[in-house]
């Protein structure tokens, strides 16, 4: 059994709200200070920077879980999880087919960069990725479902996140593993949730920031895949920091 130390909400420069030395490269070399060995890169209704950064990680034995987080109609954010490229880029033209038609305004929401595999920036992204997508939550779950893929609610005590915004968990859903954000205090949350004592709650670093990247929790695994690793988060066999 190896322990692998986690953080599975990470932004790259695609993301409007991220720091512009947010790049992939940037993002793998602050992962590896601080000794991460599972990362997600979750950038808004996009995942342009996932592949390459995915390639570029095998220099550093990181493992790139390919990722997404999207907002819902119901302006909530969702992670959302694939066991490779090509499941995430069909999730993605979905995605695309229901965002709206709008250009992003770079002054006010902030620049969406493509980078190559020199860490260069290559492409802006001109769609406003900064916005909710024309489908609801349970859509959402149940096409990412259909994909093998795994939905886990973000940051649900804040804003964007499911409890702020629904005001509970739908149980039809059937999530098995819940965010919460960083500074929470998860014993307190579970006092006046007292529902959320039946699922698995994580914390990510939700990084905007390079600084902001750090272990938030850890895993023993056989061997890391996919599988193996969502099985443990769902069955709460981890330890958060």
């Amino acid at each position: 059994m190896k322990e692998y130390n986690i953080d599975l909400h990470i932004h790259s420069v695609l993301s409007p709200c991220a720091s512009l030395v947010m790049t992939p490269a940037n993002i793998l070399k602050k992962a590896n200070e601080k000794g991460l060995d599972i990362i997600a890169i979750t950038d808004h209704n996009s995942a342009k920077n996932v592949e390459i950064t995915m390639k570029m990680a095998e220099k550093y034995g990181i493992n790139v879980v390919p990722g997404m987080e999207v907002e819902s109609s119901e302006e909530i954010h969702l992670l959302c999880f694939f066991s490779n490229t090509e499941k995430l880029n069909n999730w993605q033209k979905i995605v695309y087919e229901n965002l709206p038609n709008l250009k992003n305004d770079e002054e006010y929401f902030g620049y969406q960069l493509i980078t190559d595999k020199n860490d260069n920036y290559k492409a802006k992204e001109k769609r406003m990725l900064a916005t909710a997508v024309n489908l609801n939550i349970n859509q959402i779950v149940s096409k990412v479902s259909k994909m093998n893929g795994i939905v886990i609610p973000s940051h649900i005590d804040k804003s964007y996140g499911i409890i702020k915004n629904l005001g509970f968990i739908p149980e039809d859903l059937n999530f098995k593993v819940l965010e919460i954000s960083k500074n929470s205090n998860r014993k307190k949350l579970q006092q006046q949730y007292p529902y959320l004592k039946k699922y698995s709650l994580i914390k990510n670093s939700d990084s905007h920031y390079l600084d902001e990247i750090e272990t938030m929790y850890k895993t023993s695994l056989n061997k890391y895949n996919f599988k193996n690793l969502f099985k443990n988060l769902k069955a709460g066999n981890f330890d958060l920091n």
